[in-house]
């Protein structure tokens, strides 16, 4: 999917809301695990009942490595189970060289035919520019993430007095562009969802953070939106495990259509719709 597609998938469905599916075994209702492949199932089932709010799905590969064989297979069933006008989102947060990160690539760009993939750009530039060479697919960089553990590096202070990421979101633009390129910034640091927007004030940016892990889409919106939108805002947990009953899919889709709702209101209040 390219950027004028993804910006009239949002536009149409007034949404640029992306759903994680995190999906574990231990978490899915118990109902399921009398299926032949619960995750799968579970999964299916997430996606009938939310696919008219979001714009993007975005499985986090670990669950699904995890289970070896069986979970790949899953994984498979599920990225073919994602209507063609939903952008794709490979979790994996890959970060290696050469012709290791042209095999990721190939993965998940040709195998499973992902829109998109999560890459951590910490080994610098031959890491990252081989997923470059796919015709129509992004690269989602980690930018500024919210963990604790993302103060340990990623906002110290450099040379000139700026923080890494800030240097990494510069040097990124060498490699790629707006077309093939997003950022990941978490979503309750809106003081660095900030900065990161003037870096890059025409990217998309992936912001997970929203709903259980308690970031604040308005906060998010105000400091990250452009003309485009520029917004891909992930929920995972908030709702996919939004209830375990037989009626686990009925919730999630209250939920996804609560958040949509909300972003239809603020496209609109930014002239974007």
């Amino acid at each position: 999917m390219n950027r004028s597609q993804l910006i009239a998938e949002i536009k149409r469905k007034q949404s640029f809301l992306c759903i994680g599916l995190d999906t574990d075994i231990d978490k899915i209702p118990k109902h399921l695990l009398n299926t032949e492949d619960p995750i799968f199932e579970f999964n299916k089932a997430i996606i009938d009942a939310t696919k008219d709010f979001c714009v993007a799905y975005k499985p986090n590969i670990a669950f699904y490595e995890s289970l070896g064989a069986n979970g790949w297979d899953t994984l498979q069933k599920t990225v073919d189970y994602i209507p063609d006008n939903i952008f794709t989102i490979a979790d994996a947060k890959r970060g290696d060289i050469g012709n290791t990160s042209r095999m990721y690539a190939k993965t998940f760009f040709s195998t499973y035919n992902f829109d998109s993939i999560t890459v951590a750009p910490y080994m610098g530039e031959d890491s990252v520019t081989p997923y470059f060479e796919f015709d129509n697919k992004w690269v989602i960089l980690l930018a500024a993430t919210s963990n604790k553990g993302g103060l340990d590096f990623q906002y110290r202070r450099i040379e000139g007095g700026k923080m890494l990421f800030e240097k990494v979101i510069e040097k990124s633009f060498e490699w790629g562009n707006d077309e093939n390129m997003m950022f990941v910034v978490g979503a309750t640091r809106a003081e660095i969802l900030s900065k990161v927007r003037a870096l890059a004030p025409n990217s998309f940016l992936l912001v997970p953070g929203v709903g259980a892990q308690g970031g604040s889409l308005k906060a998010v919106v105000k400091n990250g939106i452009n003309a485009d939108c520029g917004l891909l805002v992930n929920s995972s947990r908030g709702i996919i495990y939004a209830n375990d009953s037989l009626d686990f899919a009925a919730f999630a889709s209250k939920q996804a259509e609560e958040l949509q709702k909300e972003m239809a209101d603020y496209l609109k209040e930014y002239n974007i719709i």
